[in-house]
């Protein structure tokens, strides 16, 4: 099934063209990459598709309905989410309060139609198959500023799967984190439902090697690549403009 269909997207800063009439689309259960070099326009992308910049031009269709002007959080409603690199948290509560926040914001409609005990009784479930999920469960009751760089972005994860999205865009997820800590995130991304779609930047090319199934090159305002891991490896233009000759 067709997650996300781009058409065209294009991006101006006033006379600066970051890229051209970019298209592809994403599938059901997916984990593309986009890698490229620094200012190709990685990030710009992932803002214009969850809603936090306006495209100048082309369309993005999320689950068959068109998104390109809507709001971030009609979008999260329709099924995408975000991770943010720690914005989402609030450092002074526990992880259970953060987690709790979350999900009453996420489905309060759902909530406020049951009885207050069972709604809890739900709610707290909810947190815990998160926080289990992460790795994170034990820590339930420690503020977020006992964690550590590495569980705190775990944790900023989970709270980008608490309205249970079919698209999850991701910033340079493993930024900062140790080789322990990246290889627990990817483990952890792997466990994803099967059918999320997940679409991610990153210059970490372990990880983009070791998660991914689709790699997508952005260059000069445009896609110059897209395939497997071992396509992007062995494609000749990828291995001189963007990794120096060498892809590992």
């Amino acid at each position: 099934m067709e997650v996300l269909r781009v058409e065209g997207l294009s991006k101006n800063f006033g006379g600066l063209q970051v890229f051209h009439g970019l298209s592809f689309t994403v599938e059901a259960g997916d984990k593309l990459a986009l890698i490229g070099p620094n200012g190709a326009g990685k990030t710009t992308l992932l803002n214009i598709l969850g809603g936090q910049l306006p495209a100048t031009a082309g369309r993005v269709h999320l689950l068959g309905q068109e998104i390109t002007r809507l709001a971030p959080r009609h979008r999260l409603h329709l099924g995408l989410s975000r991770s943010f690199q720690l914005n989402n948290l609030f450092f002074n509560l526990t992880l259970m309060e953060n987690i709790l926040l979350a999900l009453e914001g996420a489905e309060r409609s759902h909530f406020q139609m049951l009885h207050p005990i069972d709604a809890q009784t739900e709610l707290v479930a909810a947190a815990q198959e998160l926080l289990e999920s992460m790795g994170l469960w034990e820590k339930r009751f420690d503020p977020i500023t006992t964690l550590s760089y590495g569980d705190q972005r775990r944790m900023d994860f989970a709270l980008a799967l608490v309205s249970k999205p079919k698209l999850l865009l991701l910033d340079e997820p493993s930024a900062g984190l140790t080789i322990a800590e990246s290889a627990a995130l990817a483990d952890t991304m792997r466990k994803l439902p099967e059918d999320t779609a997940f679409f991610f930047c990153a210059h970490d090319m372990d990880l983009v090697f070791n998660l991914a199934d689709q790699i997508m090159v952005l260059y000069s305002g445009q896609i110059m690549a897209r395939g497997t891991p071992q396509e992007i490896q062995a494609n000749p233009k990828v291995k001189e403009i963007y990794l120096g000759g060498e892809v590992t």
